[in-house]
């Protein structure tokens, strides 16, 4: 009976119960939460700004001497980023049916909507006709899209690392967290987007 007890002990020592599963959240994924939260923070300072400058600065807003904002181009522009979430959520469905040819296709066309709508902003900059340094609607126009924009190239480099992947057969319906959390990210990056536009662009 002693015997038995001092087994049950050493058992219970060397093979301890598993945590429950529900009480554990992945690194990877809140990992990007935090990031994403600590990301809100730092677009919120800058929408200070703007705010700062269109309501207690009462400054004026574009158009003014002769220079104005290219909305119509801006409308396209949204329309394609906001299709590349659409495209995202189609990979994540494609992955996690173990549907290989809409994840591959999928993502892959997340990453080329993404660059045509970083390529077509680059563009715009170069038309605008004014500079960061002209004056402090400039500054924060330049400082809200360019912060944006630097989160897409961000986005853009993890999307081509799951094309890679993604071609090379690395993802399956039980192991696919490295398109879930870019996915996120990207997702993230969309509806920042929805939020300058329509302060910059429409207000």
């Amino acid at each position: 009976m002693e015997a038995g007890a001092q087994a049950a002990a050493h058992t219970h020592v060397e093979h301890p119960p598993e945590a429950n599963v529900s009480s554990r959240v992945e690194s990877q994924f809140l990992g990007m939460l935090l990031f994403i939260i600590s990301e809100i923070m730092l677009f919120g300072a800058f929408f200070t700004a703007y705010f700062f400058i269109r309501v207690v600065g009462e400054a004026e807003w574009f158009p003014f001497d002769g220079f104005e904002l290219p909305v119509g181009i801006a409308g396209v522009n949204t329309g394609i980023l906001l299709s590349s979430s659409f495209t995202m959520h189609w990979t994540l469905e494609g992955v996690r049916n173990d549907n290989r040819r809409a994840l591959q296709v999928g993502i892959l066309t997340t990453f080329l909507l993404g660059l045509t709508f970083l390529s077509i902003q680059v563009n715009e900059y170069v038309h605008l006709g004014f500079a960061p340094s002209d004056n402090a609607q400039a500054t924060v126009f330049y400082c809200l899209t360019g912060l944006h924009g630097a989160h897409v190239f961000v986005g853009l480099t993890l999307l081509a690392m799951v094309n890679v992947r993604a071609f090379r057969g690395h993802y399956s319906s039980k192991q696919h967290r490295g398109v879930e959390v870019p996915g996120i990210y990207w997702h993230f990056v969309d509806i920042m987007w929805i939020f300058v536009f329509s302060s910059l662009y429409l207000l």
